[in-house]
């Protein structure tokens, strides 16, 4: 291994485990760039040391969730597994495309994260923030024994528990039977969004948490703190399917340079929750998000020219 190689490795992993550690997930996405431009990896080559890098990772921050109780290790492993079959498509159509398209298309798919990130930060800026409005129903005749401060906060908190939401409809046409459950279609979201997030682990060797989070939320209703945990889970599924195909496919890694490479962007990790605490989220992700277009302007410079 060289020595020179080792040494930029480590800071690069470094920067990518502390995105990871104090965003909570995105920082995959830098791996490719890295080991190819940094590294002086292949582009096949490098999104296959990707997967093993970001599923290493990902599996040790699993364990940490999981030991938070942040972890639904059933859902994460079924979602893991219905995006088998879209990593092992992704991993085969990968190795048909050539390496300067495939970086290409891999600075579009950073521009597509970024520009996700920032809709998100502008919606959360913009929401407002929840009101909650009392309500008293005092006895007639009477003083309300339960007109406390403290009651009325009790009731009001607990207001959306008591009144149940009204059932998803979907009306067939004339408003009549309906064409499918509420949970058919949950199915049917569940298992497009794990295929999507199989090809983009397969073909560009991320993890998708950028992807899989929303996912979790939208279709299966988890809430972030689970859905960020579980999330970390189906990367490693996936990561692990789409390694596999890889190796098997005759991909050679320079194992030591990739070691040293996940040893520095665990150690990054678990720096990055610290930083997570002292540094507000939105400042931290409007930094990350000006890297990824940093970085994805560079690989499209460099990309571009040989395909035109």
């Amino acid at each position: 291994m060289d020595r020179v190689l080792a040494v930029i490795a480590v800071p690069a992993g470094l920067l990518i485990g502390l995105s990871l550690g104090a965003l909570g997930g995105g920082g995959s996405i830098l791996t490719v760039p890295a080991l190819v431009y940094l590294l002086h990896q292949q582009p096949h080559a490098a999104t296959t040391g990707s997967l093993l890098i970001v599923g290493i990772t990902a599996l040790a921050g699993t364990a940490a969730h999981w030991r938070a109780g942040r972890v639904r290790v059933a859902q994460g492993v079924t979602f893991g597994i219905l995006g088998v079959v879209g990593s092992y498509a992704g991993t085969r159509l990968s190795a048909s495309v050539r390496p300067d398209l495939l970086l290409a298309l891999f600075a579009v798919l950073m521009l597509a994260a970024a520009a996700a990130m920032l809709r998100r930060r502008r919606h959360d800026a913009r929401r407002p923030a929840p009101a909650v409005v009392p309500v008293r129903l005092a006895p007639a005749g009477g003083a309300d024994p339960l007109a406390s401060p403290e009651a009325v906060r009790t009731r009001a908190m607990t207001l959306d528990r008591l009144v149940p939401a009204a059932p998803e409809q979907r009306p067939g046409a004339g408003g009549g039977r309906p064409l499918a459950t509420p949970a058919a279609w949950r199915a049917l979201k569940v298992a497009a969004a794990a295929t999507g997030v199989g090809l983009l682990t397969g073909f560009f060797g991320v993890g998708g948490g950028f992807v899989i989070v929303p996912a979790l939320v939208l279709a299966l209703g988890f809430e972030m703190p689970a859905a960020v945990g579980t999330s970390l889970l189906v990367i490693s599924v996936n990561s692990a399917a789409a390694l596999a195909a890889r190796l098997g496919a005759g991909v050679h890694l320079g194992w030591p340079l990739i070691g040293v490479f996940t040893l520095a962007a665990l150690a990054g990790a678990l720096a990055g929750n610290r930083v997570a605490s002292r540094v507000s989220a939105a400042r931290l992700t409007a930094a990350f998000t000006l890297l990824l277009i940093a970085v994805a302007a560079y690989t499209l410079a460099r990309s571009l020219p040989a395909l035109l």
